[in-house]
């Protein structure tokens, strides 16, 4: 289903970027030189449509450059829980090995230790 989706996204986008490129192949010259425009010392001369298409695609690595960025507390709390909650698992399996060893053989594990009860964040996280 999803390679569909993304069939059904894809072809019309290319198609689009090919009408778009033969609609807009004239050349244009890019200039960088605010002071001299007629005779710029810092300037490029490209179709239209890559033009265009650069400035998109550097628009993107942008947007998700300020993205990745702005979520980088979100990956360090992440990685931090990830941590506490290996460290708190290492923990159980220890106090399990020495209540097993403790009690007698003929205690049921399910008697000494009742089931687990899992509980929801806001956002419906399982804590």
């Amino acid at each position: 289903m999803r390679k569909f989706l993304n069939a059904v996204v894809l072809i019309p986008l290319g198609v689009i970027f090919v009408v778009f490129a033969v609609a807009n192949r004239h050349i244009v010259t890019v200039s960088f030189d605010p002071f001299n425009s007629n005779d710029p010392a810092l300037g490029v001369s490209l179709p239209l449509f890559a033009v265009i298409i650069v400035v998109a695609i550097l628009g993107v690595v942008a947007g998700g450059a300020a993205t990745w960025f702005g979520q980088r507390r979100w990956r360090r709390a992440a990685r931090q829980h990830e941590m506490d909650a290996q460290d708190i698992r290492a923990q159980l399996a220890d106090l399990r090995a020495a209540v097993t060893a403790s009690k007698p053989r003929d205690v049921s594990p399910s008697a000494a230790f009742p089931p687990v009860t899992y509980r929801r964040d806001k956002q419906g996280a399982t804590l």
